[in-house]
């Protein structure tokens, strides 16, 4: 097999997962934004989650947030989403929009309020057994606003009960992805604040619990690559939240603020065996102000974009510059393959693949945005609140 031929065949591997969020209604602190034809059930958020695959091919699942999208029937709605060619994704926990949650939910100082949030986690799961997800997705909005207001230490004794009982209740084929984020909605401590306690957390629970990254929840200059590269090699990286941020945790379009990182990303996941092993790609995002489908199917692209750029990288020139100590070489080999024009070779693998080589295009010529506007009429629309 040719250079080229590898790395086409490894983009027609590659799957992004969308999230179901996405495609509801959303906004800022301040407003949510309604637009015509959101989904107003899961089912309608799967229906335009498998638009997005089709016009891709390579959006093949969807994950699902607990409660947002809860239904009465999960084994049917996993079957509404293969007949539409997707599958259900990973689960994703909500232990953040609840009275009971406001000092903190796995943390929290009250041991019933803590039982509450555990018992949410192990529903959780159960409907991974009934969808056939593989992968329980945690974020904790868990921390403290002012010092003294609770014991730190005590807090991460009972962040760890909370995710051993969990662990305990994973098949064998299930993992456990733990998200960390710098600060909000907690600003004096938070209790999974960085890879290193998400790391700490994972290695005493065991394999089956991985780390998750996401791109927006670093300070400012965090060397994010770094991150990804030590999470792989120790074997810890299970997978991505991808987002853009100019500031904190924007949840812009992925490769929108920084193409450049989001390529330099890549790659480490490329070097590290991250594409081939089971790292998953997800999207975390929101679109407040732009249309939601195409905002899925441009972000699915730009990931896209960047792998193939990661695996040009042509990886014996590297090796021999940095060998050399040459440094300028060594870098101008990795600014050669970011420099690529990839959208030619894009387009050659979705021909490949039978689909229209301009997805954008071809969504837009579809009619199915005007179907949904004219269809979801009444009811109400998904979204998050606010």
């Amino acid at each position: 097999m040719t250079e080229l031929a590898a790395v086409k065949a490894a983009l027609k591997t590659q799957a992004v997962e969308t999230p179901s969020w996405a495609y509801g209604n959303s906004g800022t602190r301040f407003k949510v934004f309604a637009q015509a034809g959101v989904p107003r059930t899961p089912f309608e958020k799967l229906d335009d989650a498998a638009k997005v695959h089709e016009f891709t091919g390579v959006a093949p699942t969807v994950a699902l947030h607990i409660p947002w999208d809860k239904v009465d029937d999960y084994a049917a709605l996993a079957k509404h989403a293969e007949e539409r060619g997707v599958k259900i994704g990973a689960v994703n926990s909500n232990t953040f929009q609840d009275d009971s949650y406001k000092l903190g939910s796995v943390c929290h100082p009250d041991a019933a309020v803590r039982r509450k949030a555990v018992d949410h986690l192990l529903e959780c799961v159960d409907i991974m057994d009934a969808t056939g997800s593989k992968d329980l997705k945690l974020w904790f909005a868990d921390g403290t606003n002012y010092p003294g207001q609770d014991d730190i230490r005590g807090r991460q004794d009972r962040l760890a009960e909370a995710l051993a009982e969990v662990y305990g209740r994973l098949g064998d084929d299930q993992r456990m992805l733990l998200e960390y984020k710098l600060f909000e909605p907690a600003f004096y401590t938070t209790d999974v604040p960085d890879w290193g306690t998400a790391y700490a957390h994972t290695l005493k629970l065991g394999e089956k619990a991985q780390v998750v990254v996401d791109t927006g929840h670093h300070a400012p200059g965090t060397n994010i690559e770094f991150i990804v590269a030590t999470l792989l090699r120790e074997g810890k990286l299970g997978g991505f939240d991808f987002n853009s941020r100019f500031y904190a945790d924007d949840d812009l379009m992925v490769g929108a603020a920084d193409p450049f990182q989001l390529f330099r990303i890549m790659y480490e996941v490329v070097r590290g065996g991250g594409f081939t092993a089971d790292v998953a790609f997800m999207l975390d995002q929101c679109h407040n102000i732009e249309a939601k489908i195409p905002a899925i199917i441009r972000s699915v692209m730009n990931v896209q974009e960047a792998t193939a750029k990661a695996l040009l990288v042509d990886r014996e020139a590297l090796a021999a510059a940095q060998a050399a100590e040459d440094v300028l070489e060594a870098n101008g080999v990795l600014m050669d393959a970011y420099d690529t024009d990839v959208r030619p070779l894009l387009r050659e693998v979705r021909e490949e693949m039978g689909l229209d080589p301009e997805p954008m295009k071809a969504y837009r010529a579809s009619g199915w945005a005007e179907k949904v506007v004219a269809e979801r009429v009444g009811g109400e629309q998904a979204g998050w609140g606010a």
